[in-house]
């Protein structure tokens, strides 16, 4: 019943408009020893970005944007960038191509919402000629088209989604020397092999690999390999090292607490995707029946949040004071399956990043959380 029903909000969602690019918001400019790019966008889109060389150039691939009217002189003041150029790519996506003229690389990448539209900011500083060769290179994936995930067998397993936060040019917090996005990555594959271990599981990661994947595509993947349940990783960190454990985050109906928003803008930020939110399309009859399905996800997804906390405390998983935790996350939007965010620590504290980067402490964890879905599941 619930497939059927997302069935029809895609059927009458109106398809989105084209975003514009606002000249005056814009411009592809030198600064003090870096290259800064602001593109002022009618609305938040989905994009990537990467670099090629000889010639040495910096692409960006946009969803919906339209740059009829625009000229080069719009947004180009010549230095560092010797040219631009812009165009269609394939269906629903377009290209804007900047010429450099030394290597440079992104140190710097962020959309955010504002009270015209969008922002992206880009900065881009100096770098080695070897070390732009390396880094240089086209994605494998074309926008648009699922990533390598696994395609859902009809045998009657439940499908579990992990989905480990950030990754590619968007690294996720960072202290200490500690990462947000390989260490998500490593705590996911764990989580997997131990769900291979639990007899009717099928787990499926979001990524398998240094991949920037937004947000709305982990949802729509997720979907595309018949998730039962969808459960997202990440770590925290903030500027104090007092906040320490690990906590599950539901949906919530209102924006959550003070510590859930700053959350929901620190890791959709980075994700490069913030913005996102069905609830303003006015569609009444996709908002019903997305109310609908979540009379029985959201349940269920609050019920599994629940049984984790109890397995992580019983084996031994630090946890923060509070434990449970209800936030807007992207990622927990979705209305067909369960989802939950698993904030695993705080890479801001030092007990919290010794524990995370240690492989036994995460083996711990992981089979924290098979155990919560082997139990929500009721598989003896």
């Amino acid at each position: 019943m619930i497939r059927i029903l997302l069935a029809l909000i895609v059927w009458v969602t109106p398809a989105l408009a084209d975003i514009r690019i606002d000249p005056d918001r814009s411009a592809v400019r030198d600064g003090w020893w870096r290259l800064q790019i602001d593109l002022g966008l009618s609305d938040i889109t989905p994009y990537r970005l990467f670099t090629l060389d000889a010639p040495r150039r910096l692409v960006l691939d946009f969803e919906n944007v339209d740059w009829e009217g625009l000229r080069e002189a719009d947004l180009l003041a010549p230095g560092r960038a010797t040219g631009l150029r812009f165009g269609p790519l394939q269906e629903g996506w377009s290209r804007l191509v900047i010429d450099l003229a030394e290597p440079m690389a992104v140190s710097e990448a962020g959309m955010r919402k504002t009270d015209d539209g969008a922002l992206l900011s880009i900065t881009l500083k100096g770098a080695t000629a070897n070390a732009f060769a390396a880094a240089a290179g086209a994605p494998e994936q074309v926008p648009g088209e699922p990533y390598n995930m696994s395609q859902r067998q009809n045998d009657g397993t439940m499908v579990v989604v992990i989905d480990p936060g950030h990754g590619g040019i968007d690294p996720g917090a960072d202290r200490g020397g500690v990462r947000e996005a390989p260490l998500m990555l490593a705590l996911g594959r764990e989580v997997a092999d131990a769900l291979h271990a639990v007899p009717g599981i099928t787990p499926v990661l979001t990524r398998d690999g240094d991949h920037f994947v937004p947000l709305n595509a982990r949802i729509s993947h997720a979907r595309a390999v018949g998730a039962d349940l969808f459960i997202s990783l990440h770590a925290d960190a903030l500027e104090e090292d007092a906040a320490q454990g690990a906590s599950v985050y539901t949906l919530s109906g209102d924006g959550g607490d003070g510590a859930s928003r700053r959350m929901v803008e620190r890791h959709e930020r980075g994700d490069l995707l913030s913005g996102v939110d069905l609830t303003g399309q006015g569609d009444r009859v996709a908002s019903v029946l997305m109310d609908l399905a979540r009379q029985e996800t959201g349940p269920a997804a609050r019920r599994f949040a629940d049984l984790l906390v109890q397995e992580m405390q019983d084996r031994g998983v630090r946890l923060n004071a509070r434990a449970r935790r209800e936030g807007q996350f992207i990622v927990l939007s979705a209305a067909d399956f369960p989802a939950v965010l698993i904030e695993a620590g705080f890479l801001s504290n030092a007990d919290d990043r010794a524990r995370l980067t240690d492989p036994a402490q995460r083996a711990a964890f992981a089979k924290a959380i098979a155990a919560a879905v082997q139990s929500w599941a009721d598989i003896p």
